[in-house]
Order: structure tokens, then C-alpha cells, then sequence
């Protein structure tokens, strides 16, 4: 389509983010006609994945000042290397890297996963076992790595662990498999600290509530992490593991996570007729004007002019209460004692979590409780990055004085404690940056009837099944479908058994 000018649409979706890619999904066989537009060069949004040439592209309009509003304070490093000559030592070529700017895991039990069978898209999507757990102890002279047991066979077979601590653990782990019916137990909790509760209820030792605390990807420092916040996802951890495999429970996209999902799904509405434009945005109109036919008239940064019974868009919003400091680091060592087997016959992890506590780090102990430091360790199986080397994506609750600080202490940390008396292994490149909750700083029309928002992507570290009832909602305004019928498709092509 040489230009859009004067054209007429169902549906017009502005951004593609995870949220706009949904719905596009969700609308690829409804028969109406769809114009997905987005003013960035790329796909994905807040949950885009970068080459190295595309992350210093990237830096280079955040630093002029023309970066999405989800993201500001970027900078990329690039260490001197001493070791030239060692091949995993330096960096590989742009494209063999995928990096993520909002990696998130994604619970066996979502709805995500359910929805993306149901919507065979699943076909074009793989996903990658998510590993071990792990917590960073500071005390003392022991900077340690300390594996969190992932069930009660793993908590049997740890020989560190005293009769007491270990029934303790049992006794938890019995309750929290229903908890939902035993609200007596922990109903007077409800506001409170979590490792109270698990101290006064459970007699859990301190030593065992950091690996707790850590299967709840909370953002906040332990005391300001309430029960009411820990155990449903803490929950939603245990009951994920063995749903697709022993010892494992959530999985990860290859070929950049999220990003992935987004493409595949913007894939779909094209073959259904969707027309794609990217660096196409948006001017703000706040009295939009109507057609006769009571559509809503959009005008395009470039001068065109488009039609549109429904917009789409996301949230601009830009609360600095909900900012993550952030940084993606890329090493030249496979650290390959963080990817331990997770049970026999499970698939071999491409991913494992390091949390570092409140308290864990040096900063901590020089301005009290600071927020945990959580670090996804990805493998080269995910083809994010070469054989040999991994890629660290850390992020942490903080403003970005004392966050990138911290952030930069941890990778450290994380690597020294790996080596265990090897040499540490190589930083070869690193971007630092904060993101806030905002979908990317799409511009829509003023409110009206025709207009639709999404509430800005979650900043949780695990994906929010909330994403999908956002999608669904939006979906049934647009064409009044039900609940069965939300991204439940037939294969698009039948194939009998000789073909």
C-alpha cells in the first residue's frame, strides 16, 4: 500500500507492544479490517528485543532526547579487554545477539501459555526451561550462591538443612498448596511482613526465608514485602513445577523472550489481512472529529489522514513510583554451575534466577534496607547470544542515583561468587537504563467512545495473566464475542495423512 491517506479501517492498533499484539491476534480471523501502525522502527515496544547495532541506535535517540517514554537514562559500556586473542573473550557479530529490554518468565499454569495453543500460534513460538533458583548470601567472609530447594524432594536430600528447619519447611509447604482454604491461618498476617509470618506461624528459620521470600520476585526490601503479596505467588510457584517436565515450572520464549511473542502475533493478523506500518505514529488530537458515519478521523505525524471505528492504544503514564532500575550485561564465560540439571530426564535450563536480599550487598549496609537486586541468567540456548558467553539481566526497585550502583555491585558479586577461586569471568558489554511503567508513548485521540486504552505493561519480573482479561475486554468491545470464543482458532490450513 503506497499510501494510507484517505483510507478507511475497522480497527486501527497504535503500538506493538505485548498488548497490541494480543489483540491483533486475537483479531486476525474476525474478518475486520486492521491498520497496526507503530512510530518506532521496530516491533515489540517496552518489551522489544535489540541487536548490539539497534541497542546503540537505540542510546542514541534516548540521549537526543527522542526514546519512548518507558525508557530514559540509557548508556551503554564497553569494558577494555585484555584477553583478545580467547574467542569467546570479545563480541560476536550485532545480530548474534537478542537482547531483552523486559525479559519476564512465564508460569507453567498461565493463561498465556493456554492461549497461545488454543490460538496455534504455539506452532511458531519455543520455549526454554527455566532453571534453578539461587540466593546471595553477604554474610561474613562467605559470599555465597545458595541453591533454593524447588519441592520437598529437594528438601529431603539437603544435607545442610536440621531435622527442625526441615519439618518446619514441610509444614509450610503442606500449607501453602491450599492456602486459599486456610485463610484462618494467615488472615491476621495480611499486612504484615511476611518473614513475621513465617517466623511466628511456621517457626521458619531467617536462614530460610530469603529463598522463600525469593520465589516471590517481590520488588520490595523483606520488611515492606506484605503476606498478602508473598503467597499467591509463591504459590503460583510451586504449583507450576512438573506441569511440562520434572523439577521445573516456568519457561521462557527463545530468540529474545517477549519480543518473540509480540512478532508471532503480528504474524498472524498480517496473514489474516492486518496491514503493518512501523515509524507511522500518531498526532494528538484532543477533540477528535467524527465521519457522518460516526467514525473517528486520526491524523498521522506524516499528514495522512486515516478513518477508524475503533483506536487502540496503550497508557503514557509515567509514575516515578513505578521505576525500575535496569541493566543487561553480556559475559564472556557460560557459568555453567547455575545451569545444574534440574531433575532426571527434565530438559537441560536455559535459564536461571539469582536474587540478592535487602541487606545482601555493601551499599545496603551503608544507607539500611535497599531493595532485593534480581539477576536472569540466560544461556546461549536461548540465542540471545553466542556460545559461550550469557547474558545478565538485572533489575531492582531504586531511583537511578543509587540503583545503577547497585545493579553494577551485584553483577560483580554474582560473578565473583561463580568463579569460587577461577578467574572472574569477562564483562564484554553492558547497557544500563530505567524503565517506568508506560507503553511507549503511543498518542491517541482524547477519550471518547470509539477509543480504547490498555493500562501500561507490568513491571512484574513473572508475566501477569492480567495482560490476557486487558485483551479480552478490549477484544468483546470490538466485535462482542464471547469467553469461548477469545483466541480459539481452528489450524488455517488441513493436511490429510498422505500429505
Amino acid at each position: 500500500m503506497e499510501t494510507l491517506d484517505n483510507t478507511a479501517w475497522d480497527v486501527v492498533i497504535v503500538g506493538t507492544g505485548l498488548h497490541q499484539s494480543l489483540l491483533a491476534l486475537a483479531l486476525s480471523r474476525s474478518d475486520k479490517k486492521i491498520l497496526h501502525i507503530d512510530e518506532n522502527d521496530y516491533y515489540g515496544g517496552a518489551e522489544a528485543a535489540f541487536s548490539l547495532q539497534e541497542a546503540e541506535e537505540w542510546e542514541g535517540r534516548a540521549s537526543a532526547g527522542n526514546a519512548s517514554d518507558a525508557f530514559d537514562k540509557v548508556e551503554i559500556t564497553k569494558p577494555e579487554l585484555a584477553d583478545a586473542g580467547n574467542a569467546n573473550a570479545k563480541l560476536g557479530f550485532s545480530r548474534a545477539y537478542s537482547l531483552a529490554l523486559s525479559p519476564q518468565i512465564i508460569y507453567a499454569r498461565s493463561t498465556l501459555l493456554q492461549h497461545l495453543v488454543s490460538s496455534r500460534v504455539y506452532r511458531q513460538l519455543e520455549f526454554l526451561a527455566v532453571g534453578s533458583w539461587w540466593v546471595y548470601t553477604g554474610e561474613g567472609a562467605n559470599k555465597l550462591l545458595l541453591k533454593v530447594p524447588n519441592g520437598r524432594e529437594d528438601v529431603f536430600q539437603d544435607h545442610q538443612l536440621d531435622f527442625k528447619a526441615k519439618r518446619a519447611l514441610m509444614k509450610f509447604l503442606r500449607f501453602i498448596t491450599e492456602y486459599e482454604e486456610q485463610t484462618e491461618v494467615w488472615d491476621d498476617f495480611r499486612q504484615r511482613p511476611f518473614p513475621v509470618f513465617l517466623s511466628e506461624q511456621f517457626k521458619v528459620p531467617a536462614t530460610l526465608q530469603g529463598p522463600l521470600l525469593a520465589l516471590a520476585l517481590s520488588p520490595s526490601g523483606s520488611s515492606q514485602t506484605t503476606t498478602e503479596y508473598a503467597l499467591p505467588r509463591i504459590a503460583r510457584h510451586l504449583r507450576s513445577i512438573g506441569v511440562f517436565g520434572a523439577g521445573f515450572g516456568a519457561v521462557i520464549p527463545k530468540w529474545g523472550g517477549l519480543a518473540e511473542i509480540s512478532q508471532v502475533s503480528c504474524r498472524a493478523c498480517a496473514v489474516g489481512g492486518g496491514v503493518y506500518v512501523l515509524g507511522k505514529g500518531l498526532t494528538p488530537d484532543a477533540n477528535p472529529e467524527t465521519t457522518p458515519e460516526g467514525d473517528v478521523k486520526l491524523h498521522l505525524k506524516d499528514g495522512e489522514t486515516v478513518t477508524a471505528k475503533w483506536v487502540v492504544g496503550g497508557s503514557s503514564s509515567t509514575a516515578e513510583e513505578d521505576a525500575y532500575c535496569k541493566s543487561t550485561t553480556i559475559v564472556a564465560s557460560p557459568l555453567a554451575s547455575l545451569f545444574s540439571p534440574i531433575a532426571e530426564e527434565a530438559p537441560a535450563p536455559a535459564s536461571a534466577v539469582v536474587v540478592f536480599p535487602s541487606g545482601s550487598l555493601s551499599l545496603d549496609d551503608a544507607d539500611g534496607e535497599l531493595p532485593p537486586v534480581h539477576i536472569y541468567v540466560h544461556s546461549s540456548d536461548t540465542g540471545e547470544c553466542p556460545s559461550g558467553q550469557v547474558v545478565l539481566y538485572a533489575s531492582t526497585s531504586l531511583s537511578p542515583d543509587q540503583g545503577f550502583q547497585l545493579l553494577k555491585e551485584a553483577v560483580d558479586a554474582l560473578l565473583d561468587a561463580v568463579a569460587a577461586g577461577e578467574p572472574k569471568a569477562t564483562v564484554l558489554w553492558s547497557v544500563q537504563y530505567r524503565q517506568r511503567a508506560s507503553s511507549g508513548g503511543e498518542t491517541l485521540p482524547a477519550d471518547c467512545q470509539q477509543v480504547a486504552r490498555f493500562p501500561a505493561p507490568s513491571m512484574d519480573l513473572a508475566f501477569d495473566d492480567r495482560v490476557l482479561d486487558d485483551v479480552k475486554a478490549v477484544w468483546q468491545k470490538i466485535t462482542g464475542g464471547g469467553d469461548e470464543e477469545f483466541l480459539v482458532f481452528q489450524d488455517r490450513e488441513v493436511y490429510d495423512d498422505d500429505e
